[in-house]
């Protein structure tokens, strides 16, 4: 699956792994690989994923910070296995879910076992210690959520990312995912309903659910940003670092939907 060098790159992966083949958060390399068919599927054949300056991703620790759309997180499932498949060399993103997450039956079970942890502090800070990759969404739900009319306008960034970074001294690499937006447009929010389920949002979509729609996926990897400072920086001065993130992903989606012919091809 990872060409002829597959047991090299696979050697890279393995961190911290105890008898039973797990790290201390749940993550096995061996179940990934095997959960991992479906997606590459979905990743050659259904959303065709075209990466662009993938090479860009340094070895050790690094901060990807990327937008989300499409009310479903397959942004994040492309993502990571364009980097196992792809990455130079091959990475295991561990991507920050939601603290709700752990609450659903299954799939929080699924979630660690593939990597992906609560994103606190403490958890984000020990993945960078270890010289991890670790996907950081900061639109949050907020941008997962979005409605149609809203597409490839970025919502606020939170500002957690930053104080990692600069508390752990790790680079940021924005990351632009064009055709995700369009892949389960929103109509609208049915927000009472979604309170009642405990979830934090309910789209209606043209198709009655938020299956995602055959869009082709362009990931655009911009170059690695570094930024000086303390992570006990005033919130003033850290959203200005965020904003030169935030405006680094903007422009990468503006020049992706410009340059490509159409949604699904």
């Amino acid at each position: 699956m990872l060409g002829p060098s597959r047991d090299e790159k696979l050697a890279g992966l393995r961190r911290n792994e105890n008898e039973f083949g797990v790290d201390p958060f749940g993550f096995s390399l061996e179940y990934t690989l095997a959960a991992m068919a479906p997606f590459l599927w979905l990743y050659k054949h259904y959303h065709r994923v075209q990466t662009f300056g993938i090479e860009k991703v340094p070895q050790g620790r690094v901060l990807l910070v990327s937008n989300h759309s499409g009310q479903l997180p397959m942004d994040a499932a492309m993502i990571a296995v364009a980097l196992l498949t792809e990455g130079r060399p091959a990475r295991a993103v561990r991507a920050m879910v939601e603290k709700w997450v752990p609450s659903l039956p299954y799939v929080s079970t699924f979630m660690a076992r593939v990597g992906q942890i609560v994103g606190t502090p403490e958890n984000c800070r020990r993945l960078l210690e270890n010289e991890e990759a670790i996907l950081v969404f900061p639109e949050g739900v907020r941008g997962l959520g979005k409605l149609y009319a809203q597409r490839y306008q970025l919502q606020a960034f939170g500002l957690g990312f930053m104080r990692l970074a600069l508390e752990t001294k790790t680079p940021i690499v924005p990351i632009g995912v064009v055709g995700a937006e369009e892949q389960s447009p929103a109509l609208m929010q049915v927000r009472s309903v979604a309170k009642v389920l405990g979830i934090p949002y309910l789209p209606v979509t043209p198709t009655g659910v938020p299956f995602p729609l055959p869009t082709k996926y362009r990931i655009y990897f911009g170059e690695p940003m570094t930024f000086t400072g303390t992570a006990d920086e005033d919130d003033q001065e850290l959203e200005k670092k965020v904003q030169s993130v935030r405006d680094r992903v903007q422009g990468m989606l503006d020049a992706g939907v410009k340059e490509r012919q159409h949604v699904f091809w």
